[in-house]
């Protein structure tokens, strides 16, 4: 080469490629890319293994606290057998049964008021065991004590003010519970059953 081109001397000038930054700033945004999925992937192990984000669990995950269990509630005091009177009507064909009844249930404690045969409205028309009759206030006190005497009676409440109720007997009676069957069940009766434990 001549001219101005001309090399001289003995030093050579050194050729290098020119850089291509365009190169260099896509290694870098790969690299950072790159990071950022594993530090992704990373954080799903961990919920995986948690249970959580991130090492911590979830509201809705964390144990719920549970109530102390409440104390049973106290069981209504029962009326005792003297207290109530007892009115025993036959509903069946068979003949003595309500004076029978009466004897048994006066030997039990029950005060015993009027005996006879059953009203027309319920002459041979109970097809149970036997029928419970009284006023509201039987529902929660006289009646849940002459069931465990006559278990499966029906309950039916009337308009009466008065608080004597009355047995009628149907056509299925057979006996009376034993007493000591009738004395388990009252027991029975008087001890508060446990409260149902939270469920959490």
């Amino acid at each position: 080469m001549g001219g101005k081109y001309r090399i001289t001397g003995n030093t050579y000038p050194r050729m290098r490629r020119p850089r291509h930054r365009r190169k260099l700033v896509l290694s870098v945004a790969a690299a950072v890319v790159a990071l950022g999925l594993a530090g992704w992937g990373t954080l799903q192990i961990v919920d995986v293994f948690t249970g959580g984000d991130g090492g911590q669990a979830n509201a809705a995950d964390r144990p719920k606290a549970c109530p102390s269990p409440s104390a049973p509630a106290p069981v209504k005091a029962l009326p005792k057998p003297a207290t109530i009177k007892v009115n025993i009507y036959n509903a069946t064909p068979r003949s003595g049964l309500a004076k029978a009844a009466a004897d048994e249930l006066r030997k039990r404690g029950f005060a015993i008021g009027k005996v006879d045969n059953a009203p027309a409205a319920y002459d041979k028309k109970v097809p149970g065991a036997g029928l419970l009759l009284g006023g509201p206030t039987a529902m929660s006190g006289s009646f849940p004590v002459l069931t465990t005497q006559l278990p499966g009676a029906t309950q039916k409440t009337d308009a009466r003010r008065t608080a004597d109720v009355d047995l009628i007997i149907g056509t299925k009676f057979r006996a009376f519970s034993t007493p000591a069957a009738a004395a388990s069940a009252l027991t029975a009766l008087t001890k508060p059953s446990p409260a149902p434990s939270p469920s959490c």
